[in-house]
Formats: C-alpha cells, sequence, structure tokens
C-alpha cells in the first residue's frame, strides 16, 4: 500500500499496489491507480460489451427524449394500421371485395383528418386495397354498405355519434403503439 503525503504531514491519497478485478474476483497488480479489471482479454472484453450496451442505450433514451410528438403518432398509427391488415388478412378489401396480390391499406370509414378521434377506433378502420383507399378515395359508398354487414347497425351509429375530442399526449401515443404491436405479435403467432 503506497500513502502519499503532503507537506503538512497529513495523508492525503492510498493507492492499493494490487486489486480485485470486477469480472473474475482474481488479485492483479495495478498499472494505474483507476484500474478496475486485470489485464486478461476476457474480462477486459465483458467491460467492454457492457460499456457498449449502456452507451447504446443511453444513445436510444436521448433520441427517444427529443422525439417531437409528431413521431410518436406515426409510430403509433403504424403499429395499428398493421394490426388492422393482420385482423383481416382473411378477408376481401371492404370496400369493392376484391381479393388481389396488391397493396393493402387499413382505410378509416370516417377519415383522421375529419374525426381524429376515432384514429384508433377499430371498428372505423378495415382491410382496404389500394386503389380503393388511394384513387376513389376510400370508396366510401361501398365501404358503408359492407361495414353495416360486418359491425352491425348499432356499432355503425356509435361511429357516426357525437364523441368527445381528443388530443393525445406522448404517453398515450406509446401505449397505444406498444398495445397494437403486442395484438400483431400474438395474431401472426398464430
Amino acid at each position: 500500500m503506497t500513502t502519499l503525503r503532503i507537506p503538512d504531514g497529513k495523508a492525503r491519497l492510498t493507492v492499493s499496489p494490487t486489486g480485485t478485478c470486477k469480472v473474475c474476483g482474481d488479485t492483479f497488480t495495478r498499472f494505474k491507480s483507476t484500474q478496475t479489471i486485470c489485464a486478461k482479454l476476457k474480462c477486459a472484453t465483458q467491460v467492454g460489451k457492457l460499456q457498449r450496451k449502456a452507451e447504446r442505450a443511453d444513445t436510444k433514451r436521448r433520441k427517444d427524449a427529443a422525439k417531437p410528438r409528431s413521431q410518436y403518432m406515426k409510430e403509433a398509427q403504424s403499429a395499428f394500421n398493421r394490426y388492422i391488415r393482420l385482423r383481416d388478412v382473411a378477408q376481401p378489401c371492404i370496400s369493392c371485395g376484391r381479393d388481389h396480390q396488391g397493396q393493402w391499406h387499413a382505410g378509416h370509414f370516417h377519415s383522421t383528418g375529419a374525426r381524429p378521434e376515432l384514429r384508433f377506433n377499430e371498428d372505423n378502420c378495415h382491410k382496404q386495397c389500394q386503389p380503393c383507399n388511394t384513387h376513389l378515395h376510400g370508396n366510401l359508398l361501398r365501404y358503408g354498405e359492407e361495414l353495416l354487414g360486418r359491425i352491425g347497425n348499432v356499432r355503425v351509429v356509435a361511429l357516426a355519434g357525437p364523441h368527445p375530442p381528443l388530443k393525445f399526449t406522448i404517453p398515450d401515443l406509446i401505449s397505444i403503439r406498444d398495445e397494437y404491436r403486442q395484438k400483431a405479435k400474438e395474431l401472426e403467432r398464430g
């Protein structure tokens, strides 16, 4: 043990020439006073992996803190849409009744611009082919007819009824995103 003394006679710093490795527990001779692990490659590798893991977690935390609300909205909407496409995978397009190999959308009966409070309402969203959703602007007349058959008159009337306006907060959007990601995983598993 080395003790560093200064002229007033008080001991200020004590440095032990040996230490115990934080990874393997072996005793080793220190090359520097701040050394905490032995010189074995496996110990250094393990410490490096732990440091990289901690750095990645810190980077993810900082990126999440810098994300705007709109990014959380996109993630939640994407997870919701994926769930709707998986939920309705065995059904044809709600608007035209076709079953084709093209691109599928999660089409809303009441648009998210006109009725944002129904954005994440499962009764308001169904699998729809890309031509009906994009080129025919939802093909709403035929969508409404098929919607009555799928969910019934009571639930269609409930969709049309008044709804309180919603302002989704970031925690709300994270919860929605995680919920629909979990539901989609369950549907994929079978």
